[in-house]
């Protein structure tokens, strides 16, 4: 049985540094998954099939970007439960959020397999991939109970203060993964559709085992499942609704940076999109210590034990800081030889290069903000991240991309996000400083 941690004593330094590593490993798994996806499909069924799954991919971030924030309210809620010692709210808690999510899963597999071609269709898909694309689509919909399931048990366990035991659930995954994407599209010849299955049979056998182990170990307390109270649902629903928005506020985000992006042209278009995968790897360890301070900040927020909660942002602020400092340092001497990895057009690696040169020694104050956030967050104060994330996004970091890149080409991309990251880590310390986060009250006395 894996060890589960109570962050209201004990050194938080090394709590934070033994609690994060295994979260830290798991997104990388998580990473790897989408990755040997695209790397069987590219390579055995070609450009047509990687691409109809990179569309079919995109609508399904949308409903992942939500199911990560109904458990960012999981998380927040239940650590805080776990900090007041409190068996039969966390009992109460658990047996809604696990109501809520069934429903809505179920809710969401039926429309989404109903209307899958319709949402392909309106992100303008090209028919030579409109049919591969809804397969993959319908497929995954299908599925997606076990994509909600296998996501939800990762956040109780961590909740709890138990990081291992999600890294295994996802290790099975992964590698059933890597065993299934060939074994179903080459061997079974299933094409496409074999890919989809792939993914949906790993994640459920993942699922399955996961939801066994768990009840098995008794590690959470899991009960025979019944309606939840009014209370409850508005609770989940109030902390859940604004978390799922703040993924949408970045994709969205995102989205317009990369509009920004296309007007230099394919080269720099295809510089950019290497370097931004470099970025999703880079920013793991900031991404694995946001959710770590979230959990261990949780459990003391649930016992009032703010100046414990004080300590917890200020080891977290300097762990993240030196740990993306020094990621950063290593990207600006390595730049050439990462987008290389990726591509090998003159005019991309040279811009890639120079993106990542300028913008990995922002990435420590892009982790001031995962941190910060991270605290926010872990006393419900679901609708400030959200705001904050609106600032971030949509008043700095957008607008900032657009104005240094007319006036100074395509350069100014990299120097007006490396901007708009110091900026807006300056808002996440002046409303962790000043704003009235702490006076969040989730729970009736």
């Amino acid at each position: 049985m894996e060890k589960q941690h109570d962050f209201t004593e004990g050194n938080i330094v090394k709590q934070l540094f033994v609690f994060s590593g295994p979260i830290i490993l798991t997104n990388l798994l998580q990473t790897s998954y989408q990755f040997i996806d695209s790397l069987w499909v590219g390579n055995l069924l070609g450009a047509n099939a990687l691409g109809a799954i990179g569309v079919a991919s995109t609508i399904f971030f949308i409903i992942l970007s939500f199911i990560i924030g109904l458990n960012n309210a999981a998380l927040t809620i239940l650590s805080q439960q776990k900090g007041k010692d409190n068996h039969l709210g966390l009992k109460s808690y658990l047996n809604a959020f696990v109501v809520i999510l069934t429903v809505i899963a179920v809710v969401l597999g039926v429309v989404g397999y109903q209307f899958s071609e319709q949402f392909l269709k309106l992100l303008g898909t090209p028919d030579v991939m409109l049919e591969e694309a809804n397969v993959y689509l319908q497929i995954n919909f299908l599925g997606i109970l076990f994509l909600f399931g296998y996501n939800f048990i990762s956040t109780v366990m961590r909740s709890l203060g138990d990081s291992k035991t999600p890294l295994r659930f996802v290790t099975i995954a992964v590698i059933l993964n890597i065993i299934l994407d060939p074994l179903l599209i080459r061997t079974f010849n299933w094409g496409v559709e074999g890919a989809a299955y792939a993914t949906v049979l790993s994640q459920g056998i993942a699922f399955i085992y996961g939801l066994f182990h768990v009840l098995h170990k008794k590690l959470a307390p899991f009960s025979i499942p019944s309606l939840p109270s009014r209370e409850e649902i508005k609770l989940i629903l109030n902390l859940g609704i604004p978390s799922g928005l703040q993924m949408s506020v970045i994709s969205g985000g995102s989205a317009a940076i990369m509009s920004v992006v296309t007007v230099f042209g394919s080269g720099v278009v295809a510089g950019f999109s290497s370097a931004q995968r470099l970025d999703s790897l880079l920013m793991l360890p900031a991404h694995a210590l946001s959710t770590a301070v979230s959990s261990m900040a949780g459990q003391n927020i649930g016992v009032k034990n703010w100046k414990r909660v004080s300590d917890i942002s200020k080891y977290g602020i300097l762990y993240n800081f030196s740990v993306m400092l020094l990621i950063g340092i290593i990207v600006a001497f390595f730049a050439e030889y990462g987008v290389e990895l990726f591509i090998r057009e003159e005019e991309a690696v040279e811009f890639g290069t120079k993106y990542l040169q300028i913008i990995a020694l922002c990435y420590p104050f892009l982790g001031i903000n995962f941190i910060l956030n991270g605290i926010v967050r872990a006393a419900g104060a679901m609708y400030q991240v959200l705001v904050l994330n609106i600032i971030s996004f949509w008043v700095l970091r957008y607008p900032f991309t657009a104005l240094f890149a007319m006036k100074f080409g395509e350069i100014g991309i990299a120097i007006g996000m490396g901007l708009s990251f110091m900026i807006s880590s300056l808002f996440a310390i002046l409303y962790y400083r000043f704003g009235k986060w702490r006076e969040k009250e989730l729970f009736r006395r």
